[in-house]
């Protein structure tokens, strides 16, 4: 098993979209690339600490590609934005890629150049190396899937990232997710 950490906006939509792809062992939502210890929810959403919401996935390189995670990843959200996905704004939201070896961070860097031929704006996407990663508060995990009817940003935000994954991925997606289209 591998790991790749990414922040793609919210950690909720990040988490959905990559829990349900084959070969994806486990999605942790949680906040890397900052300087606080052990942050809370509050510190990170205030600004201050530096860190991104981010989730950590744990994969089978076998069953899915570093590379295809990041070609989902830049599909899912948008790159092109410094700190802000919609209407989340600040720089915990910030697209970033923090890359745990030198061949991911090649892999990131080839993977980027690729993407940015696709769009007109240019990609903003920080890629940086991990250093420490900071599981969420338990009512962050699986939060899409515990919560699409009960909140209304899971419909709004997440619901339209999930069915892009399942319209352009839908080989990539576990067989208990494709009732989600």
């Amino acid at each position: 098993m591998e790991k790749a950490t990414f922040g793609g906006g919210c950690f909720w939509c990040t988490e959905a979209v990559f829990q349900r792809l084959k070969g994806v062992s486990s999605v942790l939502s949680g906040y890397a690339g900052g300087t606080m210890e052990n942050p809370s929810y509050g510190d990170v959403s205030l600004g201050t600490t530096q860190h991104a919401e981010a989730v950590q996935i744990e994969f089978d390189p076998k069953s899915i590609s570093y590379e295809k995670l990041l070609e989902i990843f830049w599909a899912t959200h948008d790159p092109t934005t410094r700190n802000r996905q919609g209407n989340d704004v600040g720089t915990q939201y910030r697209s970033i890629i923090f890359y745990h070896t030198n061949k991911q961070k090649e892999v990131a860097i080839t993977s980027r150049d690729k993407a940015q031929q696709k769009l007109k704006d240019k990609i903003v996407t920080e890629i940086v190396p991990f250093e420490k990663f900071y599981k969420a508060e338990d009512y962050h995990q699986e939060y899409y899937n515990k919560n699409k009817d009960l909140n209304p940003y899971c419909p709004i935000v997440i619901t339209p990232k999930v069915q892009k994954l399942l319209h352009e991925f839908n080989e990539d997606v576990k067989e208990e997710y494709k009732k989600d289209l």
